[in-house]
């Protein structure tokens, strides 16, 4: 099987312009999750985590809006941090960019044409301002998207089809969906936190995270497992057992050639609201890996849905380069049914090996294991 290298990222979000600037600030335990009062977004406060105004100026200086959204300049400012430390030919034949999103361009919704608002219009702007003569590939399966989009890219690799693979992810804090999460009474009155006995839901967030994978540049760190599963349990609410996305760690450990033991760090998906921490921590000890250090980010970044999965895992594989565990936010009293071991202070370890795990709405679940030579 051939190797998938890690071999550069990139990263636009609440924590900074670049992916070095937002891992400095995770090692420092800052949240970017703060109130906010926009009446455009909501009319009542809510926490969460939002690009810089300095930030969004900066895009709209460097990507025109009536050429791009703002969703597609976080996509491309991503891209282009990733692809400046890179030597691939974004514009050869055997590149292929996949997009990760659950919502994209919605803000939009009412005010552009319909056809604007699609995910693959988005994409094929994405493709036609980096010159790539593939069609790109999109990722949209709620919150588990920026891990499978990963999986995805990997198996494209193993297959042959492509020697190397663009993945971003991004999604936007819009009206449209923290209405949605507070239909659901899912929304934290404060930062969220995930594990933890008293949480009371999520924080939302915004961001546009991208990773580089080859077959050709080695790299230390590898995507050497993954896979994916379905709880079959109910539209928004997840498994109460864990067995399915347990199911999904143990495949992604048996093709990383890994067992629980060789796990030295989780990056959850730990967003806090009581039923999925709760399945999460229930498939963790399912797994064999209750002992194996765990943090969330989403308290420090807030849930940023499609990014999710490439973001936490662009901090997670940063900390397994600089042998740090990342500390969980939020976190005080355990408050799930089983034991899990949250990192509640910062730490130097030796990482070789990194789970990373996402669920999402309609019951799906995903893992990823990096590990590092």
């Amino acid at each position: 099987m051939k190797a998938i290298f890690y071999i550069a990222d990139g990263l636009f979000s609440s924590l900074g312009k670049n992916a070095p600037s937002a891992f400095e600030r995770v090692m420092r335990q800052e949240s970017a999750v703060t109130e906010h009062l926009d009446t455009s977004i909501s009319q009542q406060p809510f926490y969460g985590a939002r690009l810089q105004e300095e930030q969004q100026q900066w895009l709209d200086t460097q990507f025109p809006r009536q050429n791009f959204s703002r969703f597609e300049a976080m996509c491309i400012a991503a891209m282009e941090e990733a692809l400046s430390s890179t030597e691939i030919d974004i514009r050869s034949k055997d590149c292929i960019i996949i997009l990760s999103a659950t919502k994209g361009n919605i803000e939009w919704l009412g005010a552009e044409p319909e056809d604007r608002i699609r995910l693959n219009t988005s994409a094929a702007i994405i493709q036609q301002y980096f010159q790539n003569p593939n069609t790109p590939l999109i990722v949209s399966t709620a919150c588990i998207s920026g891990s499978l989009a990963l999986i995805m890219a990997k198996r494209l690799l193993e297959a042959g089809i492509y020697r190397e693979a663009v993945v971003v992810g991004a999604d936007r804090l819009s009206a449209f969906v923290l209405s949605g999460f507070q239909s659901f009474q899912a929304i934290a009155p404060g930062q969220c936190k995930p594990f933890d006995k008293h949480r009371e839901g999520i924080n939302l967030g915004e961001a546009a995270a991208c990773i580089v994978l080859s077959t050709t540049i080695s790299a230390p760190i590898k995507l050497a497992g993954g896979a994916i599963s379905n709880d079959a349990n109910h539209l928004s609410g997840p498994s109460r057992t864990g067995q399915e996305l347990a199911n999904a760690i143990e495949h992604a450990m048996q093709e990383a050639a890994v067992q629980p033991a060789d796990i030295d760090m989780i990056a959850a998906h730990g967003t806090a609201t009581v039923y999925n921490d709760d399945m999460e921590a229930k498939a963790l000890h399912l797994a064999g890996l209750s002992t194996a250090p765990l943090h969330s980010l989403k308290a420090y970044t807030g849930h940023t849905l499609g990014a999710a999965g490439i973001l936490e895992s662009i901090m997670a594989c940063r900390a397994m380069q600089a042998n740090q565990l990342i500390v969980s936010l939020g976190f005080e009293e355990p408050g799930v049914p089983v034991p899990v071991n949250v990192t509640r202070q910062a730490e130097a370890k030796a990482i070789h090996a990194v789970l990373k795990t996402a669920s999402g709405f309609g019951g799906c679940n995903a893992a990823l294991v990096w590990v590092k030579d």
